[in-house]
């Protein structure tokens, strides 16, 4: 049955139920149709019954909320440690180069005095597989502040380097090989009728380093570590040579989510040689400690235990340091305080003094520093997020402290003389007899903005107190560092840094005619104010140009008594990137 969907069809149904009926009485009256009203009727209602409605909207669950936080990202900018090392150095042209917007770069300069500068950074770009690259270095000035080419100088540096990421190790080496020239120009002018040859006041160093490590990569591992092997080779132009085989071990065990067990160890032997002999340095220490953080408190309780072959001086050769380090946060990522007691032997080789003072002389007797027992105490603030503030006092007790002073003057043709004591443009080594007491007020100062400006200060007080010597002898009492960066649209980066040095003290020779001799001077060097700016602008994409400006104020200073340093000068140059 098929339901009607519309009163016009139900009209139309109607019709046709109607006349059926007529057509059959038609017929049984011989077919004459009678007259007759047909009706209609439209008024039918088909009623269907109430549809159930459901009045209740769907309700639709809310996601739970979830609390993320943003994140943030706070890059640490920390200067290079050796920007103001407290030890003794020579001042030179800076070498800190501006981290290259492209992987690789070359760069060359040319500048005043003579002077020819090149760089070059080759490196594979970001790889999760390994790294591997080379460094060129070069600077030499073929003039100097005295007699030109008498002052003469020059460092090339060539390394190699690479590591692999082998699972949750990386194994990687290093290679580096340099060649520096100095001449030992600080003779006295005023008492030889011609300068000498400079071939034969000249200077060579040869060095060779190599090493090879392993680490773990995995940062929430339980065992920490980080292994390394090397070998160092050094020589000087004349009998000079040192040999040094040696191992690092930085390592740490955690025990629980507070409690950790570090092991920190170093082993080294020496062969060094010279126109005396042959001399051997071995040198072994280990430092075990249990490090334990207790809330705010960090607590680091361990002992430093230490070995040393040479006997130089009235030092033990066996020592054992406490090793205990306190740190309370006062405020957190904002203020902590520390303190402790330590101590411990530091290695001392001809291949890291030579980069302090060439002028060196021959047949030296190195000892390595017994530094100890060593009380400290400071802070490391954040006060806000642009700013750092650091600070820490140091208070030890040197044995075989090194100081340098002038090795004494040579009379012409009076090799038999009672007060010949060898070359015045040569420097020795010198200790004193007992300990050395040190105070160190160490500050810094460093503010970052934005990644465009930076500025910082650094200084650092010494206090020497010496016995058998006369002075501390080349180690300068106050040393800081201001320096300041900006970047102008990365398209030009400005730089400057002030190195200020006070005077320090060497040793002057005297003629007396009277006496026919010569009289020992303790003489002051000169105080240092160092000023340096640097400028580089990106012409295109990959190319750019700089300039060096060094010693802007001009001033021939000596660092190192009867060693003046050039005064103003400058470099300028390209560089590439690609």
């Amino acid at each position: 049955m098929i339901p009607f969907r519309s009163p016009h069809c139900l009209a139309f149904a109607a019709l046709l139920l109607a006349a059926a009926p007529h057509r059959g009485w038609a017929q049984r009256t011989g077919g004459k149709i009678e007259d007759a009203e047909i009706e209609i009727v439209k008024e039918r209602v088909n009623e269907l019954p109430e549809a159930t409605r459901n009045f209740d909207k769907i309700k639709v669950e809310a996601p739970a909320k979830q609390i993320q936080k943003p994140a943030y990202t706070y890059p640490d900018y920390r200067l290079p440690a050796d920007l103001l090392n407290p030890s003794v150095r020579v001042l030179t042209i800076r070498q800190e180069e501006l981290a290259p917007q492209t992987g690789n770069y070359v760069k060359g300069a040319i500048g005043n005095y003579g002077s020819l500068y090149g760089k070059a950074y080759l490196h594979n770009t970001r790889s999760t597989a390994g790294a591997y690259g080379l460094d060129f270095s070069h600077i030499s000035s073929a003039n100097g502040p005295v007699d030109k080419r008498n002052s003469g100088s020059s460092q090339t540096s060539l390394g190699l380097n690479g590591e692999t990421y082998n699972g949750p190790v990386t194994i990687g080496g290093k290679l580096t090989f340099g060649r520096e020239r100095y001449n030992f120009y600080g003779y006295n002018r005023e008492t030889l009728r011609l300068p000498p040859e400079a071939d034969s006041i000249k200077q060579t160093f040869t060095r060779v380093a190599a090493k090879v490590y392993v680490r773990n990569r995995a940062a929430d591992a339980p065992f920490q570590f980080d292994l390394g092997i090397g070998y160092n080779f050094w020589k000087d132009r004349f009998a000079a040579r040192e040999n040094n085989i040696y191992a690092t071990l930085r390592s740490g065990y955690a025990l629980g989510e507070k409690g950790r067990v570090a092991i920190n160890g170093d082993v080294s032997f020496i062969s060094q040689k010279d126109s005396f002999g042959t001399v051997s340095r071995p040198f072994v220490q280990f430092t075990p400690a249990y490090e334990v953080t207790l809330n705010r408190l960090a607590v680091s309780i361990g002992a430093t235990v230490g070995y040393t072959g040479d006997t130089v001086g009235t030092a033990s050769q066996f020592n054992v340091y406490p090793a205990v380090r306190l740190g309370y946060t006062v405020a957190e990522d904002k203020f902590v305080i520390f303190g402790g007691l330590g101590g411990g032997l530091q290695r001392v080789t001809l291949y890291d003094l030579t980069t302090e003072n060439p002028w060196l002389g021959s047949n030296q007797r190195v000892a390595d520093t017994h530094r100890g027992p060593t009380l400290y105490f400071g802070f490391n603030s954040t006060p806000v997020r642009a700013l750092e503030l650091n600070a820490k006092v140091t208070l030890s007790n040197d044995r075989n402290l090194y100081f340098y002073n002038n090795a004494g003057y040579l009379a012409p043709g009076s090799l038999n003389n009672p007060l010949y004591r060898g070359d015045s443009t040569r420097f020795n080594l010198v200790y004193d007899r007992k300990a050395t007491q040190l105070l160190n007020i160490h500050g810094e100062a460093i503010y970052n903005a934005t990644e465009q400006f930076r500025i910082g200060f650094k200084a650092d007080y010494n206090g020497y107190k010496v016995h058998s010597l006369a002075k501390a002898f080349h180690r300068p009492a106050f040393q800081s560092t201001l320096f300041a960066s900006y970047n102008m649209y990365s398209k030009l980066l400005l730089g400057a840094e002030l190195y200020t040095y006070s005077a320090s003290y060497g040793t002057g020779f005297q003629y007396q005619p009277q006496l026919v001799a010569y009289r020992e001077i303790i003489r002051p060097t000169d105080s240092v104010i160092d000023l340096n700016l640097r400028a580089d602008y990106r012409i295109l994409e990959k190319l750019s140009i700089f300039a060096l400006g060094n010693n802007l104020l001009g001033r021939k200073y000596e660092r190192f008594l009867n060693y003046p340093v050039k005064g103003f000068n400058v470099l300028a140059g390209v560089t590439y990137d690609f």
